[in-house]
């Protein structure tokens, strides 16, 4: 997140508009990969948008942060933005976010979860309790909640 420090540098905790992207990666059980967050509750792996990347890349590069995956082909399900994905942060910082979801079931390596933002990673049948309400709203139109499934 170099480029959203940088500029909060310049802006203090104005209300900044800010892109980013989410992966729903789903193993060969049918199960989703989520990272218990350092930060709060579970959630899905990706992040913030950095200057001059793609969405798409921005999807490969946090989830290779996060998780040490690297993924293949992604598919677009969904853009979520507006007044609902409003958030202010302890510190005062206030942001509008656009959050691209992607969904993939192709990728390779060791999962690992990055100790500075992750407590555990691990995959689910059935969507925990303690997942942020931010990230529920990212799952639950692509699960089908009688069959526990994701697309």
């Amino acid at each position: 997140m170099d480029y959203v420090h940088s500029l909060r540098k310049q802006v203090g905790t104005t209300p900044l508009i800010l892109p980013g992207a989410v992966v729903l990666i789903i193993n060969n059980k049918n199960e989703l990969l989520l990272q218990h967050r350092r930060d709060g509750g579970w959630g899905l792996p990706g992040g913030l948008m950095e200057l001059g990347e793609s969405m798409e890349e921005t999807a490969r590069r946090e989830v290779k942060e996060e998780t040490g995956l690297d993924l293949g082909a992604l598919t677009l399900l969904g853009l979520f933005s507006g007044e609902e994905y409003h958030f202010t942060f302890e510190n005062g910082d206030e942001i509008y976010s656009v959050t691209a979801v992607y969904q993939t079931n192709e990728f390779t390596g060791t999962l690992e979860a990055n100790q500075d933002e992750s407590i555990e990673l691990r995959f689910f049948n059935i969507l925990p309790d303690a997942l942020l309400d931010e990230y529920r709203d990212y799952i639950t139109p692509y699960y089908k909640e009688d069959d526990k499934k994701f697309i």
